[in-house]
Order: C-alpha cells, then sequence, then structure tokens
C-alpha cells in the first residue's frame, strides 16, 4: 500500500460563489464555535440545532435508517435500501469537540460513507461533556465495538471512522483494543482528525487566520470540558504521542485550511515510523470536516476513501 499521498486540487470557479452560505450553515452544524458558547444552555442550543440541521441536510435518498439502544446508549444504522449481502461494516465515531454531536449530526457522514462504500454504517450517541468527560465517551465507543462483535462481525469486518474529535476516539479505541490484545478493524478513515491536545503543532499559529471553522480558544476551551486537569500528553487524550505500532491500515483526510492540519500530518509521519500503513490526502482550499458539504471535493474524498477500503 502508498505510504503518503498528497491529494491537492485548486476550488472550481464553480463552487466559490457557494462557500459562504454552506460555510455558514456547516459550522453551525459542526462546534458550538466559541468558549463563550460553552455554557449549559448555549450547548444544549447547539446540539438541538445539531440533531434537527443533520436530518435536514443528510443526503438519506436510497438510505434506510434504524434507530436503536445499546443498552441506554441511542445509536443508529444506515444502510443502502438495495440489499448487497456485504457483511463489511462501518463504526462511525462523531466529532463535535466531544461537548456536541448526536444521531442527527451523525446522518451527513453515515449516509455518505453507507453511500459510497455499500456498508451498513452503525454511529451512536457516546455521552459528551462537560456533563460526562473523558473517558465516558471512550467508554461508550467501546461499547459500540463490543456491540458489534456481539453481532458477529468480527474485527476484521469493521472499518472505525471518526471526524475532528471522532478521529480521536477512533484512535484511543484503537488503543484501547491493543492493550486488552484484542484485534483491531480492518481500517481505520480519519477526516481532519484532532490527535494532540497538547496543541503543539505549528498550524495551531500558522493557519489561524485560514481556518474558517476553528480557534485555538475553541479548542482550549472543549479540550478543558473533555480533559479537565488531566495531562495532556496522556495517549488517552493525544493519541499522536501515544505508541502507534500495529494500528490498522489508516486513510487521513485534512483540509490545508485548518489549525488542526499539524494534527493529521504529524499523524501520518507517525504511523509511517511505526510500519503503519498510512495515506494522507491533503485537499488545497478546503476546511476543517469539509466532507460533509455537498460539494465536488467532499464528493472526491468519499469516493478516495471508498477506493481505499477497496484496495486492503
Amino acid at each position: 500500500m502508498e505510504k503518503l499521498q498528497l491529494g491537492r486540487k485548486r476550488k472550481t470557479d464553480a463552487e466559490k460563489p457557494r462557500m459562504d452560505p454552506l460555510m455558514r450553515a456547516l459550522k453551525a452544524l459542526h462546534s458550538a464555535g466559541s468558549p463563550e458558547a460553552m455554557t449549559p444552555e448555549e450547548l444544549e442550543h447547539q446540539r438541538r440545532n445539531q440533531e434537527i440541521l443533520g436530518r435536514l441536510t443528510a443526503p438519506m435518498a436510497g438510505m434506510e435508517y434504524e434507530e436503536l439502544s445499546i443498552g441506554t446508549m441511542p445509536a443508529a444504522w444506515t444502510r443502502l435500501k438495495a440489499p448487497h449481502g456485504d457483511r463489511r461494516v462501518i463504526l462511525y465515531c462523531h466529532g463535535g469537540g466531544y461537548t456536541s454531536g448526536n444521531l442527527g449530526y451523525s446522518r451527513v457522514l453515515s449516509s455518505k460513507l453507507a453511500h459510497v462504500t455499500g456498508y451498513d454504517v452503525l454511529s451512536f450517541e457516546y455521552r459528551l461533556a462537560p456533563e460526562h468527560p473523558y473517558p465516558a465517551a471512550v467508554e461508550d465507543a467501546m461499547r459500540a465495538w463490543d456491540y458489534l462483535m456481539y453481532r458477529g462481525y468480527g474485527a476484521e469486518n469493521v472499518t472505525v471512522t471518526g471526524d475532528s474529535a471522532g478521529g480521536n476516539l477512533a484512535l484511543v479505541l484503537c488503543r484501547r483494543l491493543k492493550a486488552a490484545g484484542r484485534w483491531m478493524p480492518r481500517a481505520l478513515l480519519l477526516m481532519s482528525p484532532w490527535t494532540d491536545m497538547t496543541m503543539s503543532g505549528a498550524s495551531y499559529r500558522e493557519r489561524v487566520e485560514s481556518d474558517p471553522m476553528l480557534t485555538p480558544e475553541y479548542i482550549e476551551a472543549v479540550r478543558r470540558a473533555y480533559a479537565g486537569d488531566r495531562d495532556l500528553h496522556d495517549p488517552d487524550l493525544s493519541p499522536l504521542l501515544g505508541d502507534l505500532g500495529s494500528f490498522p491500515p489508516t486513510l487521513i483526510q485534512v483540509g490545508d485550511h485548518e489549525i488542526l492540519y499539524s494534527d493529521s500530518a504529524s499523524l501520518a509521519a507517525a504511523l509511517r515510523a511505526a510500519h503503519v500503513p498510512c495515506r494522507l490526502e491533503v485537499s488545497e482550499g478546503m476546511w476543517h470536516v469539509f466532507q460533509m458539504f455537498p460539494i465536488k471535493k467532499a464528493a472526491a474524498a468519499m469516493e478516495s476513501a471508498a477506493r481505499f477500503l477497496l484496495e486492503l
């Protein structure tokens, strides 16, 4: 498998006039946006809007959506209506800085993933900070993993996917599985993953002006809500800083306008150093989790993800 691939494409003239209204809508969908929005009232408002906007914007044509409970945790299957008979599945960990995100939010990427891969996608509503700080989300991710194992899929049938904080969660889930001596997923698919809570990467300083989605102040606020006073060098918070040996083949997608760009680039380098097959795709002019947008570069990124899984 190719160790490192940089994919750069220019924004087309047809896409440029659509960016501003789309950016406002998806920025509202993706994160609380500022430390001032971390009050209980604002968080509840943000989470409620995510549920509504996610359900409205998710491309659900040709899809089936089945909600369920894993114990007390809400979860949902997103499937193609046409039967496909493939036993491979995607376990999707949503983003939102560990402080927001829900099943409605998850529908946008879960439906896109199901469409391009043909796989059934299981999303789950893990407990959120600050009400439920670390390790609540990790425990819930393990609960979702165990549910798939109980259903008889087997680790070799499961791709774990995550965007932003969900990418962090996907990596920490693999750490937990490895530490327990359990089988790892077939692959990891990470979109703009948050891998380093110490914020040591150069992009946190160098790309502040170019990032239309996130700010360092927001990252500081959500990490404080999730990690509290814990050592941010702990690999369960900053998986970039842990042992990545024996991790599954990984595709990382990131936009070059992100303050989290370094998190992706450094993760790719660390995985290669640990002899893990890894592909890094960088999209020029793109922002945090641009795959959620109804634009050509998002569609191309999703198609590339499907090809990556077919190549394994």
